[in-house]
């Protein structure tokens, strides 16, 4: 089950990410690790199945609970254009796949993942999920953490 120890982000869709960037970093007294736009994002759902989505991202530098602004395009998971604001909180996992199947035996809806679980390996470094309250919760494998703390230092 999920340690809310373990939370680090809360996920925040927004219309424009450098807009966003300005507005809440004076505003919320943070700075910006340094923006990422992958044109091609994987995200695989039960509904959609596999997209490769053109997803631009930040976080805040400082923790140790991280804002994550997130820019998706229009009809996406991740698109802030229509419905703007916190979007999900981010859970660190010690494994994605075995974490996950517990919370959908539960009664949890998987949303969407990295990888297909029919491709073999699970879902992945991330995976989203929803109890019937409705909250969003990304669980996101602890393996990548040195990798998120270079990149909230500046190194990545």
């Amino acid at each position: 089950m999920i340690n809310y120890q373990d939370l680090f982000h809360v996920g925040i869709r927004v219309p424009d990410l450098i807009s966003a960037m300005d507005e809440l970093g004076s505003s919320m007294g943070v700075t910006w690790a340094a923006p990422r736009d992958n044109p091609a994002q994987t995200l695989w759902s039960p509904k959609h199945g596999v997209q490769e989505v053109h997803l631009k991202f930040t976080y805040s530098a400082e923790g140790p609970q991280h804002i994550e602004l997130l820019e998706g395009p229009p009809d996406t998971f991740w698109d802030g254009r229509g419905c703007t604001g916190a979007h999900h909180v981010g859970v660190w996992a010690d494994d994605v796949t075995a974490e996950a199947e517990i919370l959908i035996a539960s009664g949890w809806s998987l949303l969407g993942a990295q990888k297909s679980p029919a491709d073999g390996g699970g879902y992945g470094v991330f995976a989203y999920l929803q109890p019937p309250t409705g909250l969003i919760v990304e669980l996101v494998d602890r393996a990548v953490l040195p990798h998120f703390e270079q990149w909230w230092a500046g190194n990545a």
